[in-house]
């Protein structure tokens, strides 16, 4: 099936949670005005069911194919990235000097959701290279800016993040692969990558006409650890005087993964150096590296937040539609015994009403803390450390509900959802990686328990509390959350040992990001209570109602949950585990 762009949500949540008419006011930002936010809204949506939604299924079945170390897409697939880059939409955020519209953070996001929607497989290689983009901007020289960043911008060429090895997984500071200088010769001051680096979205395709990998390695004699990486830019094509992509580099796809989900994704294994010729340039200064790869990252880990939100989107518009055409019993207690859509039965009714409220919920978040983002790059401190307070929340809790959603999509299809004709269980199968890469949720809620927790002295996260608080105005469900929420910070803070504050983190973390979703969501009820967006009237207080009355509830009953401490975790040796 298909999907219709959820513009008018999207609208709401880009004016309530993200403020961007607050945004335009400011010089940078400026060009966002009213009538280009919803030009860029309407318009993504429309290229993205058009062109990129119709390949979903295709990209699904017939995935990406590695041949003689080349990895191609299903037809269609070279022709809409094409289109996608004639039209500007890679350009959205990106640095004015090098050729982007210099637009907020927010926008981008729009355009991301959008694609992810219709098709999120084929939205992974757009959403790496506008972290290969922040990563350059912000720690490459000005020569290799002026090299790499015009062509990632316009979406001309791509760019990935090589973090992974097989020996090291989530600790990326036990990482092999090396860098040696290269003093004179053609290539004097640049470097020798030689390692294998695995799981690499997109590593290799033909859709770009030139791959832009960016490489963590160890220089010789560099401290054990992560501070003893560096970071590489490392061209899949050598870049010719003249900006033009040149000979082959060293590296290549050694494999791609057969995996659960997202089929039309190539997740790749990349080695550099077979030949000892993989030429490629420091970015940023040695041994800060990580530092430099984390800028980029925590602006991933937001989009891959963003993409709970586009498959529950999709998962939900499905099965609203099955559940209007699919014909089956009568309803419970009507004295007409005739066969009625299954969306008149109560309980498919309460999922998918769950789905729509959990849908936007995870939306209002994702832009409220896009919003921060862009406050901190105008130079909001507060907002930054708020933005940053609220990233591990869109991430863990956005890449779940994406789960949830999904799941439950399958379950309104029924038996029907179980098979694969109907696309449902795709969504599911699609959403199953959001909560692993990009740091696992499990490491999301460790962050938010450990440096956010504590960050300005602990203001940055309770501030947030405080205001969900002050405005939860008659809703004493959401005020008793924000309350739970700031008892287990403070025990966490002042009380627990780093186990216990770690065995919580999920359950707090879930807490947390229902709170702020919940709040969100007021605000934007609040806001077609006064007028906004009449065609939400009855619909948004319908699924705002839901989420308020059962979703808010549900984390309140966590709190036990996070604060029970590690002992009971350890009651098991390793061994009874096995046992």
């Amino acid at each position: 099936m298909t999907y219709t762009p959820a513009t008018q949500d999207q609208l709401l949540a880009i004016r309530v949670n993200a403020g961007i008419e607050e945004l335009a006011q400011s010089e940078k930002f400026a060009a966002a005005e009213p009538d280009m936010v919803e030009a860029i809204v309407g318009g993504i949506g429309e290229f993205a069911a058009g062109e990129w939604a119709p390949l979903n299924r295709v990209g699904d079945l017939e995935g990406a194919k590695l041949e003689n170390g080349v990895v191609t897409l299903p037809d269609g697939f070279a022709a809409a990235y094409e289109h996608y880059v004639e039209q500007g939409w890679n350009a959205i955020s990106g640095p004015a000097e090098f050729g982007g519209q210099g637009l907020p953070f927010t926008l981008s996001c729009n355009v991301l959701e959008n694609l992810g929607t219709a098709n999120m497989a084929f939205n992974l290689l757009p959403m790496l290279s506008v972290g290969a983009i922040e990563s350059l901007e912000h720690h490459g020289s000005p020569e290799l800016q002026q090299k790499y960043l015009p062509k990632l911008v316009s979406g001309e060429w791509s760019g990935t993040m090589n973090l992974t090895e097989p020996q090291a997984g989530s600790d990326v500071g036990a990482l092999r692969t090396t860098a040696h200088l290269i003093e004179d010769g053609e290539y004097a001051g640049k470097y020798r990558i030689k390692g294998q680096k695995i799981y690499i979205t997109w590593g290799e395709h033909d859709l770009a006409k030139n791959i832009i990998h960016l490489v963590l390695a160890r220089l010789p004699d560099a401290p054990e650890g992560s501070r003893g990486i560096s970071l590489f830019v490392v061209p899949k094509y050598h870049v010719k005087a003249d900006g033009s992509p040149g000979a082959h580099n060293d590296v290549r796809c050694v494999s791609i993964e057969h995996k659960l989900g997202i089929n039309a994704s190539p997740t790749c294994v990349m080695s550099y150096g077979d030949n000892d010729e993989c030429i490629g340039e420091l970015v940023g200064a040695e041994n800060r590296g990580l530092m430099a790869m984390f800028t980029m990252m925590n602006n991933a880990r937001i989009n891959v937040g963003n993409q709970g939100v586009q498959i529950g989107e999709r998962a939900t518009q499905q099965a609203q539609m099955y559940a209007r055409e699919r014909v089956q019993s009568a309803r419970a207690g009507s004295p007409d015994k005739a066969p009625v859509a299954i969306l008149e039965h109560p309980d498919v009714r309460r999922m998918l009403l769950r789905m729509k409220a959990l849908t936007e919920g995870a939306r209002a978040l994702l832009y409220y803390t896009a919003g921060q983002v862009d406050r901190g790059t105008l130079g909001d401190s507060a907002a930054r450390a708020r933005g940053e307070v609220l990233t591990p929340l869109i991430k863990a809790w956005g890449t779940d509900i994406g789960i949830e959603v999904a799941s439950l999509g399958v379950q309104v299809h029924g038996g029907m959802g179980f098979v694969e004709e109907t696309g449902a269980a795709q969504h599911w199968r699609d959403s199953r990686i959001a909560p692993i890469y990009e740091g696992t949720n499990g490491i999301q809620a460790a962050d938010l328990v450990t440096r956010k927790l504590g960050m300005d002295g602990g203001e940055a996260l309770t501030a947030v509390l405080a205001d969900i608080a002050r405005d939860a105005g008659e809703e004493s469900g959401l005020a008793a959350l924000a309350a739970d929420c700031e008892s287990v910070a403070l025990w966490m803070r002042e009380e627990a040992s780093l186990d216990d504050r770690l065995a919580g983190s999920v359950p707090f973390c879930t807490m947390f990001a229902v709170a702020v979703a919940g709040w969100q969501l007021l605000r934007q009820k609040r806001a077609v209570e006064g007028g906004a967006a009449p065609g939400l009237a009855a619909t948004k207080q319908a699924s705002v109602r839901f989420f308020l009355d059962r979703v808010v509830p549900e984390a309140a009953g966590l709190k036990a949950s996070a604060t029970a401490g590690a002992e009971p975790l350890y009651a098991l040796s390793a061994e009874q585990f096995i046992g």
